[in-house]
């Protein structure tokens, strides 16, 4: 796994918030909830303070997930980047061959894919795919319902 984590300026600052976020408003939260827990008595077999613990546990491994993905960043600008192939930043209009279905993503790293919002990450198996490829391109990509082909329709900034 390569040490360097691409991302926009966008998706940094959005990767700031959410430390911020988690940091005050979560870290306050949770503090909240095991200190409602351990009024209840006996922590022995006090399920809530177990769970409220636990919870805390888990948000701060978030915050230190976050923390190093922030500490390896690289940010990128799209304008910067060629924009005769496909790469990293590029917006890649396909067509499923099978079914003619049209799909417009925008390919990013791992750590800002979203799926619900059409961010494919460039480690995915269309990703790596569609990498390096020109307008009019067919790749095969082998997904989880089979072997499928696409086509380049049109590639952007």
């Amino acid at each position: 796994m390569s040490d360097r984590v691409y991302m926009t300026i966008e998706s940094v600052k959005e990767l700031e918030q959410e430390i911020f976020k988690l940091k005050t408003k979560g870290r306050k939260e949770a503090a909240m909830k095991i200190a409602d827990a351990r009024s209840h008595g006996d922590l022995s077999e006090n399920s809530e303070y177990d769970a409220a613990k636990h919870e805390q546990e888990l948000l701060e491994l978030r915050i230190s997930k976050l923390e190093k993905t922030l500490g390896r960043v690289e940010v990128i600008k799209a304008d910067e980047l060629p924009n005769d192939k496909v790469y990293i930043l590029s917006r890649v209009k396909i067509i499923n061959l099978k079914n003619n279905a049209e799909i417009e993503y925008l390919l990013v790293s791992p750590e800002e894919a979203d799926f619900e919002k059409r961010k494919l990450s460039v480690t995915s198996p269309i990703g790596k795919a569609l990498m390096g490829k020109v307008i009019n391109d067919i790749v095969e990509v082998t997904v989880p319902a089979g072997k499928t082909q696409f086509k380049i329709l049109d590639l952007n900034r």
